[in-house]
């Protein structure tokens, strides 16, 4: 992974850490739901992940796109699945999503560097 993905990983638990000190019962609610809806259920974790990357990527969300395109690839996404799930979004999202896959793609790179 590259270090701006480790990075990231490192930024966001520290922030989730952050917030989650505040002791407010409802974000803590929020964050628990959060957790339990992307675990294997009737879809598996890769499904799912698969599903959040969507959805980030039409609400044009980049942490969640990031954040999502790192599990997917921990869930052994292939290339060809994240290009359909990605098509899907463009197609929904419409054009204004093309700049997120462009940074979807550059991260997927990181993710899966050449051989």
């Amino acid at each position: 992974m590259s270090d701006r993905l480790v990075e990231f990983r490192r930024r966001r638990e520290a922030l989730n850490a952050k917030i989650l000190a505040r002791e407010n019962v409802n974000i803590k609610r929020f964050f628990a739901i959060d957790g339990a809806v992307y675990r294997a259920g009737a879809l598996d974790g890769k499904t799912k992940e698969l599903l959040g990357l969507v959805a980030s990527t039409v609400l044009r969300c980049d942490d969640c796109i990031t954040y999502h395109l790192i599990r997917c690839a921990e869930e052994g996404v292939a290339d060809a699945e994240m290009d359909e799930a990605l098509a899907v979004a463009l197609t929904v999202g419409g054009s204004i999503t093309i700049p997120h896959l462009r940074r979807a793609y550059d991260l997927w790179d990181d993710l899966h560097p050449a051989a």
